[in-house]
């Protein structure tokens, strides 16, 4: 990267399409970089704030609690946000262009990606990230087709599956007192879960889930915790020795009776989902062995293999790349850039997409500083003179 110019430079006009951490947190480091450039964040929900505050599970207060410091960015540092209001299905992105300097898509990708296996669309099987922004209030979801039942099967086994057996653990008092929509809560029946079942592709020491995501569930109250094809770890790192024994440690540390379950399932794949007109079962099949089989009696499927670009979505990465595109700096052509998920994919954490939105604001500001880009564009007056106006939006303060 060149040395930036510590030489004062106009200000550029900057549009960011997402208000959530990955938006967030490029808007907080261009204001720094910027103090009297106009930033406006565009989301298509009436509230900031994306993944904390429809990802987050509502009982992680502590990660959730990362919106106040954004909270700082309209109320005191000038960012201003606009909300209900969909890039690319009303208000053009070629209109964002034309009237702002840089544009920056950091829309994240929200859609749960499927099984891809026969009966995967039952009645009975779910996205993780569905169920998640059922139980954070996402204005765009509802609970029709929505039900628990006693014994669930969770394929997947990162944070997002160790998010749901907690939550589908949690009695539902508590999740009321969270937040929790009581019709939400009531669809879930959480009271009623006797067992879990966590399967994933990989071992147990290839496992996604973090060690203190997996030792949450051992506060759970009268739970009993089962781990099945504990492989043994071979070549696995001391990481993934830790996570194959924490498992086994749980497991054997849990009570003897317990009025619920969880059981630990390594190296299974998806096969089928099985049932006329709701889930019945799954099939998985042996990742080591193409003989051996898993069939799970099941009354709900909950899929937490992580999400992908909807094909529907009318702001897609790929529609905008071309020759000249260097994803690894969020360049995608002039005055466009792309950050968080949407630039690298459903991968990370909310510290991570703190370290990709520094690394695309660096290689903005270079781009400023470096004459590539030279400001000069209206921004949002502009916009609102020619097309917000025919539009749906609400400006607020979060």
């Amino acid at each position: 990267m060149n040395e930036i110019k510590d030489l004062p430079s106009q200000s550029p006009t900057i549009a960011i399409v997402g208000s959530g951490p990955s938006g967030c947190y490029l808007a907080q480091y261009l204001r720094k970089r910027w103090k009297e450039a106009e930033i406006v964040i565009f989301d298509r929900l009436p509230v900031p704030y994306g993944l904390v505050r429809f990802g987050v599970a509502p009982d992680h207060l502590g990660t959730k609690a990362v919106a106040r410091q954004f909270d700082r960015l309209f109320e005191r540092e000038g960012v201003r946000f606009i909300g209900e209001t969909e890039i690319g299905n009303g208000l053009m992105l070629q209109e964002l262009r034309d009237a702002f300097d840089i544009v920056v898509l950091a829309s994240g990708l929200h859609g749960d990606r499927a099984l891809g296996v026969p009966g995967d669309t039952l009645p009975g099987v779910h996205g993780a990230g569905r169920i998640t922004r059922l139980i954070n209030g996402h204005p765009g979801e509802q609970v029709d087709g929505l039900r628990g039942g006693e014994r669930i099967a969770i394929v997947g086994n990162g944070n997002v599956a160790m998010d749901l057996v907690r939550l589908l653990l949690t009695p539902p008092e508590r999740l009321l007192e969270l937040g929790v929509a009581e019709d939400v809560v009531r669809a879930l029946g959480p009271g009623s879960v006797k067992r879990i079942d966590i399967v994933g592709r990989s071992a147990a020491h290839d496992a996604k889930f973090d060690l203190a995501m997996l030792r949450e569930l051992t506060k759970l109250p009268d739970v009993s915790f089962v781990a099945e094809d504990l492989a043994d770890e071979g070549t696995a790192d001391a990481e993934g020795i830790a996570k194959r024994d924490a498992v086994a440690e749980i497991a054997e540390a849990s009570p003897a009776r317990a009025a619920r379950s969880v059981h630990f399932h390594f190296g299974w794949t998806p096969e089928r989902v099985i049932g006329q007109d709701k889930v019945q079962s799954i099939a998985f099949r042996s990742t080591g062995d193409e003989n051996s089989t898993l069939l799970l009696d099941v009354e709900g499927v909950l899929t937490a293999i992580g999400f992908e670009e909807l094909t529907t979505s009318p702001i897609r990465r790929g529609h905008h790349e071309s020759a000249e595109s260097e994803l690894d700096k969020g360049y995608l052509s002039p005055g466009l850039y792309c950050a968080g998920w949407l630039r690298r994919g459903p991968r990370g954490t909310i510290p991570q997409n703190r370290v990709d939105s520094k690394m695309v604001a660096d290689a903005i500001i270079e781009a400023v500083d470096t004459a590539q880009l030279v400001p000069g564009k209206p921004g949002l007056p502009a916009l609102l003179a020619h097309n917000l106006s025919n539009t749906r939006h609400m400006e607020e303060s979060a």
